[in-house]
């Protein structure tokens, strides 16, 4: 697994990007533009500085392609690739046609041509029609920019009834802490231990035992941050932080109307693997739409697909719960999958412990060491 797909892969264990307000607390990057926190700046010079590593990897998926087919490795800001270069002009064109036709909207992105390959595909391809809950179709678009909010009904319904299929409120709000420990695997088969410490309400701290060393990545309520061995400590950006407190939240379900401004009911159900489903729809102002597949008959979230909002485009992550159990009269999903273009990996949980001691301190930032390391991609 090369590096910039490794930090990806961390990334997504523990903070996926969602639709939620801003934490409170923004990192001190957050308040530069690209253009005052790096150098050669070119393009997205207006940018928060904290956007910039989304953007690349939006970059990146939309391509298939890696860090370093664009730069050069350490040395950032250079120009001496070509297509960093072309990558600039591409930019400009991209924002051109949506400032020129869509009255600044982004229609147009470097996905539209490009869909995971370098170089646009001016034919059209011939695919298969895949048939529904196939695992090459797991990846779902969403299309709710045509839906006024206003003409839906409450989402509120289809959440009480999650939430009463889980156990209900007063047994939910009697678990404060909770203790999983499992198994993640990789889309190319190799497996980690993994243990995850969770505080309600969005708490949530991800331990990932490699070869020698541990990866961590942790979320307090006020600020998360990322640890890889070897590297020294990073703290996540604005983005990250709204990624990783869905991730707390959404287990501790009864806090998630804290998380979005309002939920409402999608008027057509969808179907998941054979399971009709209900589609709540999580909507915060100025935030892409999040949704919330739960199955018909349990009332049990099998699926939820948000978005990390880049500069240049959206990026879809899709989660799939299943394998729910009962612990202390309390259900939980033993298992879940996390999708996104070009990469997925699978988190199975083997034991869980509610209300058990949790030292604190494991919920407090450490000190940021200085780094040597040189700054991130940059256009």
């Amino acid at each position: 697994m090369s590096y910039f797909r490794y930090v990806l892969f961390i990334l997504l264990l523990g903070a996926r990007v969602s639709s939620a307000p801003l934490p409170q607390k923004q990192s001190a990057i957050a308040t530069k533009t690209a253009a005052q926190a790096y150098k050669n700046i070119q393009v997205l010079k207006t940018v928060p500085a904290d956007e910039v590593i989304s953007t690349m990897q939006f970059i990146a998926l939309s391509l298939g392609v890696e860090c370093d087919f664009c730069h050069v490795e350490r040395e950032w800001d250079k120009d001496d690739k070509k297509p960093k270069r072309i990558a600039r002009e591409m930019m400009r064109m991209m924002l051109a046609i949506n400032s020129n036709n869509f009255s600044g909207e982004r229609k147009v992105t470097c996905n539209t041509c490009h869909r995971g390959r370098i170089h646009p595909q001016p034919i059209p391809a011939i695919t298969a029609r895949v048939e529904q809950g196939d695992q090459s179709s797991k990846l779902e678009s969403t299309e709710t920019e045509d839906l006024d909010p206003a003409t839906l009904a409450s989402g509120t319904p289809i959440l009480a009834k999650f939430i009463e299929a889980l156990g209900g409120e007063s047994d939910l709000d009697k678990i404060s802490d909770r203790v999983e420990k499992g198994t993640v695997s990789t889309g190319n088969g190799r497996q980690f231990p993994v243990e995850i410490f969770a505080r309600s309400p969005d708490q949530r701290v991800s331990i990932m035992h490699l070869s020698g060393a541990d990866s961590i990545t942790a979320y307090n309520g006020k600020t998360g941050w990322l640890i890889l061995p070897g590297r020294p400590m990073h703290e996540m950006s604005t983005l990250d932080q709204i990624a990783a407190k869905l991730d707390a939240v959404v287990f501790f379900p009864v806090h998630l109307g804290e998380v979005f401004e309002q939920f409402k009911a999608q008027p057509q159900t969808e179907t998941i693997g054979g399971s009709v489903t209900s589609v709540m729809l999580g909507l915060s102002k100025g935030q892409p739409t999040a949704k919330f597949y739960f199955d018909q008959p349990s009332g049990l979230l099998i699926r939820m697909l948000h978005y990390t909002d880049t500069a240049l485009g959206l990026i879809p992550i899709q989660i799939d719960f299943s394998d729910y159990r009962s612990v202390n009269g309390v259900k939980t999903p033993f298992r879940w999958t996390l999708s996104r273009p070009g990469s997925a990996f699978t988190v199975q949980i083997d034991q869980v412990q509610n209300n058990v001691p949790i030292d604190s301190t494991i919920f407090v930032q450490p000190a940021q060491e200085p780094s040597t390391a040189s700054p991130p991609p940059t256009q």
